[in-house]
């Protein structure tokens, strides 16, 4: 037999959340097939199988695991026909209105999910081994349409009018994790924001007039973001106290630029880390930025890819957001926060004019940055936007 053991998977992470099994005791693998989510404090990631050959025997299916743990025993080389093929067991029959068994179990994906989409998981009948709710069950149970009406019938799992009732679900180790690092943050850094506003239209007519023929070179949309990333890059460059940090007494000036960028994961933001920007052109910093986004969906990002930022990128605008204050990333002492684009009036050439505007804010740790050199580089992401031809001369 051969154990399947927790990788180390970040610096500083000892310990792990097993999540939903991808397969059951039993099952032919393939080698690198997924088996297991394992959640971490900084990402959703999955367990590949190390061989081909057959999951014999799952030692830890919930809770959480340390590094090097044993979680479950993989037979090697077992031929597929080898598998036991054993007669599927069909769940048992929930009339409406009725709860299923006290020991389905629910597992964590699921509870996550169903507390999201305000459902209660031990309603629905769960498809795994043993009748184990999956996130699947949860899911289908979203997309399926509310069942009509039925006269002299039970009333549905749902709260009754005026019923009042806490649901309790466990902190993810990511959401404990941001908890923590939120909240050092704004314990442990002298935190102040500026703000500013950028005329998105020079950029919207470039996307306008160039963005077919680049998504037809590139394979690529060309975005708002890789606009922003070189921008912050060249104003790093000239205002290096902003791709700084601090270690003990000394301040430790970057001289490489390694762009964080917020992209939301489910569970949380998550910043996966775009390195050497200064040596990148737009089309493969959208490919990168394109990357991370469908892996981090997938919950295929790796640990490393998260970690050693200079700066951060996060853009609330995606969401709706017209305003905010950004939160540092430590031991980062800049973040640039985007929003959304609005059209409004503005003063241009003594003249009232309607243009696409959107709302910059920059939080910049004061300890190190002062107000002048944060409203000089914020002020010049600015004018590298509104300008957009100046990140291709470098002027």
């Amino acid at each position: 037999m051969l154990e399947l053991k927790i990788p180390a998977v970040g610096e500083s992470i000892t310990e792990v959340e097993i999540g939903q099994w991808l397969k059951k005791e039993g099952d032919v693998v393939r080698l690198d097939e997924p088996l297991v989510e394992l959640v971490t404090d900084k990402a959703t990631l999955e367990l590949p199988s190390p061989v081909s050959g057959r999951l014999s025997k799952i030692l830890i299916s919930t809770g959480t695991a340390k590094v090097g743990e044993v979680v479950a025993l993989l037979e090697e080389g077992v031929a597929e026909s080898a598998a036991p093929q054993a007669a599927p067991v069909p769940p048992p029959a929930v009339s409406q209105g009725t709860t299923p068994p006290l020991e389905s179990k629910v597992m964590p994906a699921a509870q996550r999910l169903a507390a999201q989409a305000g459902l209660e998981p031990t309603q629905l009948v769960g498809s795994g081994p043993g009748g184990r709710v999956l996130k699947e069950d949860v899911q289908r149970a979203i997309a399926a349409p509310a069942p009509a009406p039925q006269p002299q019938s039970q009333p549905p799992a749902a709260l009754a009018r005026g019923e009042r009732r806490d649901d309790v679900v466990p902190m993810t180790p990511l959401r404990r994790r941001i908890a923590e690092r939120l909240l050092s943050a704004k314990q442990n850094t002298a935190m102040l924001t500026t703000f500013n506003e950028v005329d998105m239209g020079a950029v919207m007519e470039l996307r306008k007039e160039y963005g077919e023929a680049f998504q037809k070179k590139y394979g690529v949309k060309l975005g708002f973001m890789s606009f922003f990333v070189k921008a912050v890059t060249q104003a790093l460059q000239e205002i290096p106290q902003l791709n700084a940090e601090i270690r003990g007494t000394d301040i430790v000036y970057h001289r490489y630029y390694d762009i964080g960028i917020a992209v939301g994961g489910g569970e949380g933001l998550v910043v996966p880390v775009i390195r050497n920007t200064d040596q990148l052109s737009m089309a493969q910093i959208e490919a990168i930025i394109a990357d991370f986004g469908a892996r981090v969906r997938e919950k295929k990002i790796k640990p490393e890819e998260l970690m050693g930022g200079t700066f951060t990128i996060t853009n609330g605008g995606i969401y709706g957001s017209l305003n905010s204050t950004p939160i540092l990333n430590p031991p980062q002492v800049g973040i640039l926060g985007m929003h959304a684009i609005q059209e409004r009036p503005v003063a241009k050439s003594g003249q009232v004019v309607i243009r696409p505007m959107m709302n910059l804010a920059l939080s910049y740790d004061h300890r190190i940055v002062d107000g002048r050199e944060a409203v000089t580089f914020l002020k010049r992401v600015k004018e590298l936007v509104e300008n957009p031809v100046r990140l291709v001369l470098e002027v």
